[in-house]
């Protein structure tokens, strides 16, 4: 069985900004690429940002200068620094997790931006 458990979500004023966490635990084999999608409301899921385990990322072009992925392999856990957060900003935020075991996301946390 695999838990992801994320956090770090919460309401911020536009210009502020969090830290997301997600840390993977359980059965889970060589973690290659951990990322972050989000959900805004009323919209689709999209990507915004990924990483693999060598460290070579990946970012929507709206996070872009702002938002900052990174990984502690040691820790099997993903960051997610956001700064400059707008309210166009607001979504739920999913982590997910691919591995030769199998492909998980977490339950996602709530982000608000407020203007």
């Amino acid at each position: 069985q695999v838990q992801l458990v994320e956090s770090g979500g919460g309401l911020v004023q536009a210009g502020g900004s969090l830290r997301l966490s997600c840390a993977a635990s359980g059965s889970i084999f060589s973690i290659n690429v951990m990322g972050w999608y989000r959900q805004p409301p009323g919209k689709q899921r999209e990507l915004v940002a990924t990483i693999t385990s060598g460290g070579s990322t990946n970012y929507a072009d709206s996070v872009k200068g702002r938002f900052t992925i990174s990984r502690d392999n040691a820790k099997n856990t993903v960051y997610l620094q956001m700064n400059s957060l707008k309210p166009e900003d607001t979504a739920v935020y999913y982590c997910l997790v691919v591995s030769t075991s199998g492909n998980y996301w977490g339950k996602g946390t709530l982000v608000t931006v407020s203007s």
